[in-house]
């Protein structure tokens, strides 16, 4: 017989062999983050009542959502104005009550924009306003100038640089109609409103206030002269497209400070998305950001594309993929009722489904999914109503109390946390 000695020596053996298997299986874990900007919704008429989540064809999500967990996230904080800026920036675990500085410089740094301390960033749409009476008394008819190129807008950008740029001002080109000012020395005491915001409002309420707010405003009044007779636009008018007849100012900030993902969280990780926004907040994360063909901020995006980077990047070693999809949001802002529900049944097959059929090699994972903020199409805005989750982990998996995934269900579910890096902070637990 053995003897207690040895006997405790192949206990302990033991123990140091479970515990580095646990330890490895532990450092295999896998967490994916598929984010759908602007899915939630309120109840629409020509929907029967229904949001979009509860519309769609949705099997992947519904089946993940019966086997896990739903529940709601507050992603906004009531200081803080429900834009994806902010709403991103807490899903993926920053608070921004600490590390908010504004949109645009997060942009900026997806151009490559090297900012000082004291430049300061502006977003700068390139927007389609109604084309009678003074400028103060225009409408804006489109947020996005019916998605205009980005080879159309880097032509128009160009042309308002050459006219407006100086010692202090530079425009920069971004992707469709999003772009950047960078100001110099510039002052944040502007109050500036997003153009997504007044849609279909006139814009006389809403044109710069504050400090400086006269530079703003001659820019964008002057721009109107050098877009509207530009062959970029005349172009698109005989197309049957709206032109790009003014640049929008907005968005203002310093440029940010965050600590890395990986020094916060302890993971390795990469963001995809098509939009400069999330791409900025994942490089200010120290994030890798992995660029997809064909992937665009719409409807018509590469979502298989994108599920098939965020796997190959695990496979390369990455921990942690958080995966962006900005076509809800902009259905939701040109209230595109059936594209918003058709969005989101191409996120559940050619994302989440691709994701789920390929993770099942790995030993365990888990998956988040959630909207940033809801983008009702009854306002064409965001709101900063709580926003419903599912977290599925396979190893877990079990038969829960939700058969679907939406808004509704989700209230009735079994979380509910009051801000964004709570929800992270127990996702990577």
């Amino acid at each position: 017989m053995l003897s207690n000695k040895w006997l405790l020596r192949i206990v302990i053996s033991l123990i140091i062999l479970i515990t580095e298997h646990l330890r490895d299986r532990v450092d295999e874990m896998k967490y994916i983050v598929v984010l759908g900007d602007g899915m939630a919704d309120y109840p629409v008429k020509e929907l029967s009542g229904k949001t979009p989540l509860q519309a769609a064809h949705k099997p992947n999500m519904d089946l993940l959502a019966s086997r896990g967990e739903i529940g709601l996230v507050k992603t906004i904080p009531d200081s803080l104005p429900p834009g994806s800026d902010v709403a991103n920036l807490a899903v993926l675990g920053y608070d921004p009550a600490i590390y908010y500085t504004g949109r645009s410089p997060l942009e900026a740094a997806s151009i490559g924009i090297q900012m000082n301390d004291s430049d300061v960033a502006f977003r700068t749409n390139l927007v389609t306003l109604s084309d009678a009476g003074e400028y103060s008394q225009r409408i804006m008819l489109d947020h996005s100038s019916d998605e205009i190129t980005t080879a159309e807008a880097g032509q128009l950008i160009d042309a308002i640089n050459d006219c407006f740029s100086n010692d202090f001002l530079t425009f920069y080109k971004g992707v469709s109609y999003r772009h950047c000012l960078i100001w110099k020395d510039g002052g944040l005491g502007l109050d500036l409103t997003p153009p997504h915001d007044i849609l279909g409002e006139g814009i006389g309420a809403y044109l710069p206030k504050g400090r400086d707010a006269g530079i703003i405003l001659d820019m964008m009044q002057g721009s109107v002269s050098i877009l509207e007779n530009h062959p970029v636009n005349q172009s698109r008018v005989k197309r049957g497209l709206k032109p790009a007849n003014s640049i929008w100012i907005w968005g203002q900030g310093k440029k940010p400070a965050l600590p890395s993902f990986k020094e916060k969280y302890g993971l390795d990780g990469a963001v995809i998305s098509a939009v400069d926004l999330i791409k900025g907040l994942g490089l200010s994360a120290g994030l890798d950001t992995i660029d997809v063909e064909g992937a665009t901020g719409n409807i018509h995006t590469n979502y298989k594309g994108k599920a098939r980077a965020a796997l190959e990047a695990l496979k390369r070693g990455k921990d942690f993929v958080f995966i962006h999809i900005e076509a809800p949001d902009e259905c939701g802002h040109r209230y595109e009722i059936d594209n918003k529900v058709r969005s989101i049944e191409l996120i559940d097959e050619l994302v989440v489904g691709t994701l789920v059929d390929s993770l099942e090699e790995y030993g365990d994972y888990r998956l988040l999914i959630l909207p940033d903020h809801p983008t009702p199409l009854s306002l064409r805005t965001h709101t900063r109503d709580p926003v419903p989750y599912i977290f599925y982990r396979k190893s877990r998996a079990r038969q829960g109390i939700a058969r679907s995934y939406d808004e509704y269900t989700a209230l009735n579910g079994e979380g509910f946390f009051e801000t964004g890096p709570d929800l992270m902070a127990y996702f990577l637990k």
